[in-house]
């Protein structure tokens, strides 16, 4: 994991992708490391976010966005594009 950011009562769990030249999308591989991270430290959601580092690429404003999904697990991932 990323980053684990705790604050009281609130664990949240954040994986950082990036999605280079000639690489595939790193957002299948990156849900799954975050599922498994979340099964650690005992929560059902998490953060995702993907920056797509590739030269032909719509411009930020236009590619960016967010959506949810769930892991094979059942837990609830926010994934942020960038």
């Amino acid at each position: 994991m990323d980053l684990c950011l705790r604050y009281k009562d609130v664990t949240l769990g954040i994986e950082l992708k990036v999605w280079r030249e000639k690489k595939k999308d790193p957002e299948p591989e990156g849900l799954e490391q975050l599922d498994s991270y979340l099964e650690r430290i005992k929560v059902d959601f998490g953060w995702l976010f993907v920056f797509d580092r590739r030269e032909k690429v719509l411009p930020f404003a236009e590619r960016l966005g967010t959506k949810v999904a769930t892991t094979k697990k059942g837990r609830s991932v926010t994934i942020i594009r960038a």
